[in-house]
């Protein structure tokens, strides 16, 4: 396992000199890749434990997928595992592939054991980092990878061409089977028991017991520039990570570029990619650097209070001194709940908004939705005792104060078929039914709605959406994801939302353009999109324990009049319940 990252990092440069010899030139109009992923149990150790895990052809963070920007990918994924299998490929847009999009029961139904399906989409108008995972459950612990987006041949980055690029992927190490542990926790009614350990390609590193062999290290050269392609694929936790004196350059973000900016540490929720330019120092240092990633904490309940760490280590022609001998540097990471570092980081995400990389954000508004996202309660079945904020509760999770629930069939293919009844309903509400002070002191009634309720669209509406965080159960952070398109982030705050005061205060010229949105803890964000991707589109919390609580919903957008604004069939291979 110690050469495993030395190898991630040696395929890269393989994979970049084949990408560059295979296309011609700015007028690329993409190739086809292929891909299989066999999905199969392997046997992993970390802190001394060894347990068998279910992966992707054996590979632990799982294989990365590289394309340009218009290529299109066809991923044949086998399943040989006794667990149900979706495979999301989060950000990308989809452009009237919902099929391939992958939450089970939404998209589609799972891959069942011994079953095949074949995505197949073509990457539209993006480029960066995204990343791939298991849409079912709680598997994504250990089912995810990079997506790498090269441009199209022969247009550059907007930033210094990189010597070398490096994925690091964020993640959580349970010594348990977490597929145990979100079950018991919806048993119980209870918070979920918190991972062991967060990992960076995989591996604790060396601040964990029985981890110092299992440590991401990245050799570089003096004088270089590394774009570092970083993924939190984290199931529960927003991360902090820094890199001990070194200065990070954030270059991009959810595979859309954005103004240059020079940080010490990037904030980073589950779901997020955000690239940085990473400059070496001109000389060798004659010291090593701790890199490290450790939780920003928003909520009231459990959580993993501990740090990742890899190295960063400076290259010698000809080592003369032990890497062990030379001084060791930690950086300084934020507090904990250093809130204001979060906001003050975020503010400055800004789009390009050039001629080359325009930021086409919608200015006039069609439909305007209003959220509250936050925890809530369910009863506790009879003659039980609960484990939630009260033993006669469980905990859930709610947009609008409905708690949505999974349904047995997928949303997509009811909706193409026209058979909505008894699958759905299109009466979530717009906005909360009863209004009342959400981020005050909370009402008495904290019980949620159960219901499998979504909001139906014309295609091409565009959208203006404000979420609201609530103190119900507690004032968190909630990092919302939406698949099938990319929204721009007009505006955010603290308290409630303001319709009359806040609006003005919009930034339309160059906001971010992301495809997961962090609300802040106690306050709101605004964001805007065009509902231009016909189709059923998940938009949910990507705390994993939120999702399972039920803070998801659906959009469903009719198709347009033209050929090129319909969902096209569903491929022969499309998943059965």
């Amino acid at each position: 396992m110690a050469t495993f990252n030395r190898i991630l990092i040696a395929l890269f440069s393989i994979a970049c000199f084949t990408l560059s010899t295979n296309v011609a030139d700015a007028t690329y109009t993409g190739i086809t890749r292929h891909y299989k992923f066999d999905i199969k149990l392997q046997n992993v150790t970390r802190l001394c434990h060894t347990k068998s895990i279910v992966t992707v052809n054996g590979e632990f963070p799982g294989p990365r997928i590289v394309a340009r920007e218009g290529d299109r990918l066809i991923i044949k994924v086998v399943n040989h595992v006794q667990n149900n299998i979706t495979i999301h490929w989060h950000g990308i847009r989809q452009l009237r592939s919902g099929w391939a999009d992958g939450p089970a029961y939404i998209a589609q139904c799972p891959i069942q054991t011994g079953q095949t399906y074949t995505y197949n989409f073509t990457i539209v108008g993006q480029r960066g980092t995204l990343w791939w995972h298991a849409h079912i459950s709680w598997l994504r612990s250990t089912l995810y990878g990079p997506i790498i987006i090269l441009p199209k041949s022969g247009v550059p980055y907007p930033f210094p061409h990189p010597y070398k690029e490096v994925p690091l992927i964020f993640g959580e190490w349970w010594n348990a089977d977490p597929e145990a542990v979100i079950a018991q926790a919806l048993q119980t009614g209870g918070g979920p028991n918190v991972s062991d350990a967060y990992t960076i390609n995989g591996l604790p590193g060396l601040l964990y017991n029985c981890s110092a062999k299992d440590t991401f290290k990245l050799s570089v050269k003096p004088g270089k520039t590394y774009l570092l392609r970083i993924i939190n694929a984290a199931l529960n936790d927003e991360l902090f990570f820094s890199i001990a004196n070194h200065t990070l350059i954030t270059v991009d973000v959810d595979a859309v570029y954005v103004k240059p900016f020079e940080t010490d540490t990037i904030i980073i929720t589950p779901g997020q990619t955000t690239n940085v330019l990473l400059k070496t120092k001109p000389y060798h240092p004659n010291a090593t650097f701790l890199m490290m990633a450790r939780p920003y904490v928003t909520g009231n309940g459990t959580f993993d209070n501990s740090t990742v760490a890899g190295i960063l280590e400076y290259h010698h022609p000809k080592p003369s001194t032990s890497i062990k001998k030379l001084p060791l540097f930690k950086p300084t990471l934020p507090a904990l709940r250093d809130t204001s570092f979060v906001t003050n980081f975020t503010n400055k995400l800004r789009s390009l908004a050039n001629a080359q990389y325009p930021a086409n954000v919608p200015k006039n508004v069609d439909k305007h939705f209003f959220f509250t996202v936050g925890l809530g309660t369910n009863p506790c079945p009879k003659n039980h005792t609960c484990q939630g904020p009260t033993n006669t509760t469980m905990f859930a999770a709610s947009i609008n104060n409905v708690s949505f629930v999974m349904p047995t069939k997928a949303l997509l293919q009811a909706h193409f078929l026209r058979q909505s009844n008894g699958v759905y309903t299109t009466n979530l509400p717009s906005s909360p039914l009863i209004p009342f002070n959400y981020t005050g002191t909370p009402p008495n009634n904290t019980n949620v709605i159960d219901g499998t309720k979504v909001v139906m669209l014309p295609f091409n509406t565009s959208v203006e959406l404000v979420m609201q965080d609530t103190s119900i159960i507690g004032l968190e952070s909630h990092p919302l994801h939406l698949h099938g398109f990319n929204f721009f982030v007009v505006g955010q705050g603290f308290g409630n939302f303001d319709p009359k005061k806040d609006p003005v205060k919009y930034n339309l010229a160059d906001p971010v353009e992301r495809n997961t949105v962090g609300v802040p803890a106690g306050g709101w964000v605004v964001i805007r999109f065009f509902a231009d991707n016909p189709g059923v589109w998940f938009m949910h919390c990507h705390l994993e324990v939120h999702t399972s609580w039920g803070l998801k919903m659906a959009w469903v957008i009719e198709d347009g009049k033209l050929p090129n604004q319909k969902l096209p069939a569903p491929p022969s291979d499309y998943p059965k319940c």
